[in-house]
């Protein structure tokens, strides 16, 4: 345990000193919400089912997180700790296999909370965002949707042969999520056909799994599904494929 505190701490602060992760993970969601909700503000409409615009739109934006850790933050640094031999050299060590990865998880999983954090306190302070009617509920909810991206993210970085390589099909898997799934905007701004495709898109259950959690349903039970089967599926094929050099 001492030695996966250490590793996470260490990891930790690596990935906030990077500055491109750090504004994708953390600012870019802000600028988000400043930027729309100076625009459509939060009073409630029917065109959103009677809540705001910044209500609707925060769970998207902590989903947006998940994903962009899971499917480019955690392969393209593993694929570049792989490139620069960095995975090689801990494996020379004491270290185990599993406290090397279990410190990676760890990390992408506080970085998603303290995302989370900066857009709820922003969002409440600035848009009167309405809080979670079930916190604890959300807070499982993030770290079992990270943990399903984050496998995922195992898997890309087993299968791209560089950091490039990981950072392209990342952002060619991840960028098409941002703008159907309801992350990035609400998805009763798009055309029903849009909406239908969004379907096939595992972060679309995310960003439906919080927001009902948000509103105090009960847990979306396709959701957990998709995500479940999205999390064991790439563990066991990440497993297979995962290379430390």
């Amino acid at each position: 345990m001492h030695t996966l505190s250490k590793m996470t701490f260490v990891e930790l602060k690596l990935k906030l000193r990077e500055p491109i992760s750090t504004f994708f993970t953390l600012v870019f969601p802000l600028l988000l919400l400043l930027l729309f909700g100076s625009i459509y503000g939060n009073e409630p409409t029917p065109f959103l089912g009677g809540r705001g615009n910044v209500d609707v739109s925060v769970p998207g934006y902590i989903a947006m997180i998940i994903g962009t850790l899971g499917i480019i933050g955690l392969p393209v640094a593993l694929a570049e700790y792989r490139d620069q031999g960095i995975l090689r050299r801990y494996r020379a060590t004491p270290l185990s296999s599993s406290s090397i990865l279990s410190a990676q998880v760890v990390t992408n999983l506080a970085i998603a909370l303290l995302g989370m954090a900066l857009i709820v306190t922003a969002a409440y302070f600035v848009y009167d965002l309405t809080l979670p009617a079930a916190p604890l509920a959300v807070i499982v909810a993030i770290v079992f949707s990270g943990v399903s991206f984050l496998a995922m993210g195992f898997l890309l970085a087993g299968l791209m042969p560089t950091a490039s390589a990981a950072q392209a099909v990342g952002m060619a898997i991840f960028f098409p999520m941002l703008f159907l799934s309801g992350a990035g905007m609400p998805q009763a701004i798009l055309p029903d056909a849009m909406v239908k495709v969004s379907q096939f898109l595992p972060l679309t259950y995310v960003v439906n799994l919080l927001q009902d959690l948000w509103v105090g349903k009960s847990w979306n039970v396709t959701a957990v599904l998709v995500l479940a089967g999205m999390m064991i599926a790439a563990t066991a094929v990440s497993t297979r494929t995962f290379r430390w050099e």
